[in-house]
């Protein structure tokens, strides 16, 4: 049989690199048993209590779920005793303060795709870690980093095996839960995103919202060898972002979650800071790329805490024909309507 290499062994070699290093690797020491939790609770579902019973709502509006603030709650808790100082959840409108002298912070989905509960589709834990530079009373001010200041970034997949996937800036790596053990073991280093794929998903139901760019690059992969270099595409949507990066780092394609004209989707739907950022850096460790369709996203600097931007992000060579749409330069999608398969009538 196998072995694998478990989680905390492969941490014990950031702890020689340097304090920093070793304040990560602590971190992530201390997140462990807590994605750990939050799977076996998701797991017992019903049997844990009614989990999907709304709330309330969060900061954005959003409808908060009853398993929402116990993730939240739980990651809460384990991080009183860790390198973090500063805490951002997607459950808390403002930062919290665990010990403003700690050298990290740590901003955080807890149940990212919560709306999924009751349909048993795959939820996760989104997070991204930033650098405290000096002792600060402002937590508003360390988490206006951008994204290309993160010392690391994961993500824990809830699904029929609990999954971590996990950067530290060298690499894109995954680690499976046993549950013989509760450890979690590498089951893949460095993993790489193909850069070519023929496989997008994209919420279809909105089409007619979309910005131009967005419908060309639809239209043409639906027109397949008539339009799209990569010939036939296949289309998906799970509406869960672990779900979507995870099926990406798996096997390619690309994601796409755009603005659009729609009340509160102007600016993009997904928040920057525990959902972007986090997801960004690890697809670009893995060879692939994200961008809003205008700018790459690990570059936005964000203006505020709970911040929403439009998120496009895969195999990197579809993610750059995609901005050429952005950017006008394609000439399949820059063909008349009027001569064009995608009709006159169509908008």
């Amino acid at each position: 049989m196998p072995t694998f290499e478990t989680l905390d062994h492969f941490l014990q070699q950031q702890d020689l690199a340097d304090e920093t290093a070793a304040a990560v690797a602590q971190l992530f020491r201390r997140l462990a048993p807590v994605l750990v939790r939050i799977g076996t609770i998701v797991a017992r579902g019903p049997l844990a209590g009614d989990m999907g019973a709304a709330q309330g709502s969060n900061t954005d509006g959003d409808v908060q779920k009853k398993l929402d603030v116990v993730a939240h709650d739980c990651v809460v808790e384990a991080l009183q005793d860790s390198p973090v100082g500063w805490l951002l959840s997607e459950e808390h409108e403002t930062p919290i303060e665990l010990d403003c002298k700690r050298p990290l912070a740590v901003a955080i989905d807890p149940l990212d795709g919560s709306s999924n509960i009751e349909t048993n589709a795959p939820v996760g834990t989104i997070f991204g870690v930033l650098p405290v530079a000096d002792p600060v009373v402002d937590g508003d001010a360390i988490f206006r980093q951008p994204g290309t200041h993160q010392l690391a970034a994961g993500y824990c997949i809830y699904g029929p095996r609990t999954t971590l996937i996990m950067t530290l800036g060298s690499g894109t790596h995954k680690f499976t839960l046993d549950p013989g053990d509760r450890q979690f073991r590498m089951t893949k280093r460095d993993v790489k995103i193909p850069p070519a794929t023929k496989e997008f998903a994209l919420n279809a139901s909105n089409a007619r919202h979309w910005e131009r760019a967005v419908r060309a690059y639809y239209d043409d992969c639906i027109a397949g060898d008539a339009a799209a270099p990569g010939g036939n595409y296949n289309m998906r949507w799970i509406a869960s972002l672990v779900a979507e990066a995870h099926r990406i780092l798996a096997r390619g394609g690309v994601f796409l979650y755009p603005r659009d004209k729609r009340e509160g989707y102007e600016h993009g739907r997904l928040r920057l800071l525990y959902e972007c950022n986090p997801i960004a850096f690890i697809v670009e460790q893995a060879d692939g790329y994200a961008t809003t369709g205008y700018e790459r996203i690990l570059e936005v600097l964000p203006k505020e805490l709970h911040q929403r931007v439009p998120m496009i992000f895969g195999s990197r060579r579809e993610i750059r024909r995609i901005e050429d749409y952005y950017a006008g330069r394609n000439m399949t999608a820059a063909k008349s309507q009027l001569f064009s398969k995608r009709g006159l009538f169509r908008s």
